[in-house]
């Protein structure tokens, strides 16, 4: 099932080295620019694609090689992804071949190594099919499909376009990876976001989906869950096939409403909290990954005020010593510019989540970042961020906190009277506070319920319109 090659070369694949490169597809193969010159395609001497090279990316944040492939690469390095088509016999070799001609030019290494080569691929021998798509191994009227077989099925520049592909085409994106793949903490958020499926090829069970458990069936030109005679959908054994994890992940969910004016940095709430919680700032951050530019909330900022009124999606990661990432939301609305924000923190079986730190958190991101609301909680999951596709334990929350903003919106006597066990802190100056809610220490489950019943007491107040 491989069809992703990666060259990484401490050099910089110029112009030269990739047709170099491309050249492993014989005198008869065809080159064509896509996506904006972003991506070079291979093709068969009539047009039809073979194999997708995307821009070489220079990457300068530590650890991101480590996380997503589990290869150990010294900084900086260029990351050339290749890959081939899932209905084209034999492109992976040409894949392997033109990553191969590039680590043989400019050092380096491939991934997965095995598969790296020099020799020429006959193109000319080749049956391709006719959808213009090389990332897309199967094309119906409704759906996407691509195979994929790495370590860490991650949200890269190739995935977020496939995504937008799929999403101006209307078809949904399906994703086919063997059981040992994992899924980063953004193609998981990602996914849960957008008509998109990660399925998962278990040897004794078929098809099933890699985030809710439902045993899949490929029928109508999609995979759909198996429904019973009961009408419901039955869960893959496979999918239990789990035991509690002693790894924790610690989650902050946060927005900020800032003023939108010519002087506005942006990141600079989500450094505060990574300062607070890892003793550092973040290392990098990027579009895709892997994340690529080391921490600059000054560039962030430029390329979020370049693209506006377009929403900016943005990653963040740590250094490899904790792992940490985080994805931001920058929106324009008529509030200011909002900034909505998931870190996410990796803690090992003796280490400790900080959750003593987040009271404090809470308070300079009301009084120095505009905070308008953050959800603080724990779970039982792989400290390296990673999931796999078994039953997760689900998030326990720790704390909430409701913004000045919200608080004036409910009722300030309304809001400092929930149904919970203890009344909540008052944050920021006394004639305008935000507050701030303890739910629990991350691990009584009942905390869910407290959440629940907060909720609904602070939407009845805003409901009801009490001052």
């Amino acid at each position: 099932m491989t069809k992703d090659v990666i060259a990484l070369t401490p050099k910089m694949p110029d112009t030269w080295a990739l047709l170099a490169g491309l050249y492993a597809g014989g005198p008869d193969a065809a080159v064509t620019a896509g996506s904006g010159g972003a991506v070079l395609r291979l093709c068969t001497p009539d047009g039809r694609p073979l194999v997708s090279v995307e821009a070489p990316l220079l990457v300068q944040v530590p650890g991101e090689a480590e996380r997503l492939l589990g290869r150990d690469v010294s900084v900086p390095f260029w990351w050339t992804e290749v890959r081939a088509s899932g209905a084209v016999p034999g492109a992976d070799r040409l894949a392997g071949s033109v990553c191969g001609r590039l680590t043989l030019l400019l050092g380096g290494s491939t991934w997965p190594e095995p598969v790296a080569g020099t020799d020429v691929v006959d193109v000319r021998a080749t049956v391709a099919p006719d959808d213009g798509q090389p990332v897309v191994d199967v094309l119906t009227d409704t759906t996407s499909v691509v195979l994929a077989d790495r370590p860490v099925l991650a949200l890269t520049t190739w995935l977020s376009e496939v995504l937008r592909g799929t999403a101006e085409t209307g078809r949904a994106l399906q994703i086919v990876t063997p059981p040992h793949v994992r899924v980063s903490a953004p193609a998981r958020a990602t996914l849960l976001q957008v008509p998109g499926r990660w399925v998962v090829q278990d040897p004794a069970q078929g098809y099933y989906d890699g985030l809710s458990g439902a045993v899949l069936r490929w029928r109508d030109g999609t995979f759909t869950p198996a429904l019973g005679a009961d009408g419901t959908a039955s869960v893959a054994e496979a999918f239990g096939r789990t035991s509690p994890s002693s790894e924790r992940q610690l989650v902050v969910a946060f927005r900020t409403t800032l003023p939108a004016h010519q002087d506005i940095v942006l990141g600079e709430a989500l450094e505060a909290a990574w300062r607070a919680l890892t003793g550092s700032a973040p290392a990098g951050w990027g579009t895709a990954e892997p994340v690529n530019l080391p921490w600059s909330p000054r560039r962030l900022t430029e390329l979020a005020r370049d693209r506006a009124p377009e929403p900016t999606h943005l990653l963040v990661t740590g250094h490899p010593d904790r792992p940490a990432l985080a994805w931001i939301r920058v929106t324009r609305t008529t509030a200011g510019v909002e900034q909505d924000v998931t870190l996410t923190l990796g803690y090992g079986e003796h280490e400790e989540p900080p959750l003593e730190t987040i009271p404090s958190l809470a308070g300079t991101l009301v009084e120095e970042h505009g905070l308008t609301t953050m959800l603080t909680s724990v779970r039982r999951a792989p400290r390296d961020l990673t999931t796999a596709p078994v039953l997760q334990a689900p998030s326990v929350p720790v704390a909430f906190t409701l913004g000045a903003r919200d608080v004036r919106g409910i009722g300030l006597t309304h809001a400092r009277r929930p149904p919970v066990g203890e009344p909540p802190v008052a944050l920021g100056p006394a004639s305008a506070p935000a507050l701030h809610y303890s739910l629990g220490d991350g691990v009584d489950a009942g905390a869910l319920g407290t959440l629940h019943r907060l909720a609904a007491h602070l939407r009845a107040g805003a409901a009801g319109g009490e001052t």
